[in-house]
């Protein structure tokens, strides 16, 4: 077995420590190519049983910001920031995600448990499709990308804009670019561990 090796200082820096929240952006685009990568990536972090509720829709053009613009009324500056950015990923979930699961994990017939146990099927579908859309962040920041995460929206209105007629729903959005570091907020402080962690 391959023994691993921690990665370098810098690239620790470049997703996490130095890494930050952008709410203002560069002319810079962001292109098919790059959200192609950036999926490719995504796709191989670990999901409950493999079954990968996540599904993502990068809205770029003026005609899809324009749809999102009504579910970000009354969310503060969020609406600006997705004017801005030139990118804001929509991270969904499929609630029907495990119609796949013959096929995404063939070991086991997980679809009967959970068509019978909606409120259990839709607690996954949440769960694991906030890990993929933490994995999306991460995996942007290691292709040199900025990112913002966002909860503040309408889900309805996005939902109606976006899914109507389908089984996704809307998780939270997270804009993607090249953000402007020359008009960064300071860093507000973070827990430490002996407020947030235990040893049991």
């Amino acid at each position: 077995m391959t023994e691993r090796q921690p990665l370098v200082a810098a690239a620790l820096s470049q997703l996490f420590t130095d890494a930050r929240s952008h709410h203002h952006w560069t002319d810079r685009a962001v292109s098919d190519d790059q959200l192609r990568s950036l999926y490719e990536l995504v796709k191989w972090g670990p999901t409950s049983g493999n079954l990968q509720p996540a599904r993502i829709v990068f809205v770029r053009s003026e005609e899809g910001k324009r749809k999102l613009y009504p579910a970000l009324q009354g969310m503060g500056s969020n609406s600006e920031q997705v004017r801005a950015a030139p990118v804001t990923a929509i991270i969904a979930q499929d609630m029907r995600f495990f119609d796949q699961a013959p096929r995404l994990f063939p070991r086991t017939n997980f679809k009967p448990m959970f068509e019978a146990d909606a409120a259990f099927a839709a607690s996954i579908a949440f769960r694991s499709s906030s890990l993929t859309g933490a994995y999306l962040m991460l995996a942007a920041r290691g292709l040199g990308l900025d990112v913002c995460p966002m909860s503040g929206f309408h889900n309805e209105l996005l939902d109606d804009a976006f899914f109507r007629g389908t089984s996704w729903k809307a998780n939270f959005i997270c804009t993607i670019g090249h953000g402007d570091d020359a008009r960064l907020y300071p860093r507000d402080p973070r827990l430490s561990f002996d407020e947030a962690c235990r040893l049991a």
